[in-house]
């Protein structure tokens, strides 16, 4: 699994990284591991996950659990990232997504408030596959 320190990141040219979610933030605040996941059976999250691709932070925004509206920020690792398992290997190989996790905390440096969530009967479809893993018993994986 391949392995980026944001210096590194950098040094790549600018990347702009997002997080999508239902929580409330404001720039500054930092998104950090150890807090209930958004998805799956909500255990505490032993990563924060980042993407560079406004389509699956949108999903990120439109699948959190919780209530309110979903949210889109554009947040700075403080730390090394790597590839997200659940996106990447097998599944589609090569991070087409630019997929991220981190267990360091992630900076929220602003709000993307102009997004448009996809067509309902696109995210009927989503939720409806994740509970049928979830009826299967699969989850996240979490190495």
């Amino acid at each position: 699994m391949k392995s980026v320190n944001s210096e590194e990141m950098e040094n790549q040219g600018s990347v702009l990284f997002y997080h999508g979610t239902k929580a409330n933030l404001k720039p500054g605040d930092l998104i950090e591991p150890g807090f209930n996941s958004n998805y799956g059976k909500r255990k505490k999250a032993a990563y924060v996950y980042l993407t560079a691709t406004m389509d699956a932070a949108i999903w990120g925004a439109e699948l959190a659990q919780g209530e309110g509206r979903g949210r889109i920020y554009t947040v700075e690792p403080t730390g090394t990232i790597e590839d997200d398992p659940n996106l990447t290997d097998k599944k589609y190989p090569g991070n087409p997504t630019k997929s991220y996790r981190t267990r360091s905390p992630l900076r929220v440096t602003g709000e993307v408030t102009n997004w448009q969530g996809h067509p309902a009967e696109q995210l009927k479809a989503m939720k409806d596959h994740l509970e049928q893993l979830k009826q299967q018993g699969i989850e996240a994986i979490e190495d």
